[in-house]
């Protein structure tokens, strides 16, 4: 019974696909019979404790509820930084000076990775380290990851393989980076089965290769499509992608949204309106579809083409 969880991000009002990608973490705990954890992960400079709140009332409305008391990454800072000592410790470290203009530059490059960094800072001399060091800018701290073909197991998507790249574990700010956060606060809160939207699936392969750098079990990883809006492109909190206030200004209702978003889900047979409990009942973890959700401003999801 592996234990799931949601960890969103309290920068602004969640947008539909946010709340569908909760109630499909939900599901898939609750059908495992399972706990489901709720974590914040209030490290960005955005995070604000008021958008904690209007995400936890739209997700109570929907009726997910979680297990135990409520986690903030902002909480564990300390730890962070002591996995990051012990990987400093053991030599696979160094800090790096790439802007991301200088980054986006070299994957453009003939033979660059697009989102990969080509390891630029890894073997800098000393001369090197004391110019950059005396422009004052700060580094981040990066990985010294083997270059090497990760593969994992999606349970929806099926084998996936991506090379690894040094992945930043500390921003040049100071604040610990998510790749290194996610890792650390799943592995804290035994968390079993990671559900979350397919956006991330291309960085999974990175989580991945920390775990086993860390010896942490590896979860189970699900994937599920996100919702995009009528021109194809994603939802955005920070753009204020319409949520359940918005849902509900075009007619809908909360039970109306977990309908919606049950049928996108794979589950058949539902009235107009649902209960996460009536989605319980009809939902299969192998059944769900794995085409994009489509969201077009009226109470209404729809599966792409």
């Amino acid at each position: 019974m592996p234990t799931g969880r949601y960890a969103p991000s309290p920068t602004g009002t969640f947008h539909v696909g946010n709340l569908r990608t909760a109630l499909a973490a939900w599901l898939f705990a609750r059908v495992a019979d399972s706990s489901f954890l709720l974590r914040w992960e209030d490290l960005d400079v955005t995070a604000d404790p008021r958008h904690e709140v209007t995400q936890a009332r739209d997700l109570a409305a929907l009726g997910v509820e979680f297990d135990g008391v409520a986690v903030r990454q902002s909480e564990r800072i300390e730890t962070y930084d002591e996995v990051i000592a012990e990987l400093s410790h053991r030599g696979l470290t160094y800090r790096c000076w790439c802007s991301r203009r200088e980054i986006r530059e070299a994957a453009a490059a003939p033979h660059g990775v697009t989102g990969h960094y080509p390891g630029t800072c890894r073997e800098l001399t000393t001369a090197e380290v004391a110019r950059h060091t005396a422009t004052g800018r700060p580094p981040a701290l990066r990985l010294r990851a083997d270059r090497v073909d990760i593969d994992i197991t999606d349970s929806l998507h099926g084998p996936v393989s991506r090379t690894m790249d040094d992945i930043v574990l500390r921003r040049g700010d100071g604040t610990p980076a998510y790749n290194l956060t996610v890792v650390v606060d799943d592995h804290l809160q035994g968390v079993g089965e990671v559900v979350r939207a397919d956006d991330l699936l291309d960085s999974t392969p990175r989580h991945a290769y920390l775990q086993r750098v860390l010896g942490f079990t590896e979860p189970i990883w699900t994937h599920v499509p996100m919702v995009i809006d009528a021109q194809g492109d994603r939802l955005a909190k920070r753009d204020g992608s319409a949520g359940l206030e918005e849902w509900q200004q075009a007619g809908g209702t909360a039970g109306s949204f977990v309908a919606e978003a049950g049928r996108s889900l794979g589950i058949a047979d539902l009235n107009d309106e649902a209960t996460v409990d009536e989605l319980l009942v009809g939902f299969d973890q192998f059944a769900v579809p794995l085409s994009p959700t489509v969201f077009d401003g009226a109470p209404k999801l729809s599966l792409a083409d």
